[in-house]
């Protein structure tokens, strides 16, 4: 069974940065996408920044541009999400997705999911 948790998230101050990390496991990490996405209170779920298998395509919600980086270490079955310059807006819930199926692109599916940490950036 694949399994997704979510670490890193906190409180920092607006312009500060942060570093979220998301493990998975229960098959080849290597092989899946990998997605970021967040949910403020309120609000719908937006995907942030996604990589695609390979790693070899990106992609990032207008927002986030040039201020987050996705990356992922397939030694370690593990996706990051470093977050620069964070904003106020950027409060929210921040969750970790796997692909669904093998080879996928950045736009999924995405069929697994983390429990979420809390990103809080104070202004």
């Amino acid at each position: 069974q694949v399994q997704v948790e979510e670490s890193g998230g906190g409180l920092v101050q607006a312009g500060g940065s942060l570093r979220l990390s998301c493990a998975a496991s229960g098959r080849t990490f290597s092989r899946y996408a990998m997605g970021w996405f967040r949910q403020a209170p309120g609000k719908e779920r937006e995907n942030v920044a996604a990589l695609n298998w390979s790693g070899t395509s990106t992609y990032y919600a207008d927002s986030v541009k040039g201020r987050f980086t996705i990356s992922r270490d397939n030694a370690k079955n593990t996706v990051y999400l470093q977050m620069n310059s964070l904003k106020p807006e950027d409060t929210a819930v921040y969750y970790c997705a796997a692909g669904q199926q093998s080879w996928g692109g950045v736009h999924g599916p995405f069929g697994y999911w983390g429990q979420g940490t809390q990103v809080t950036v104070s202004s």
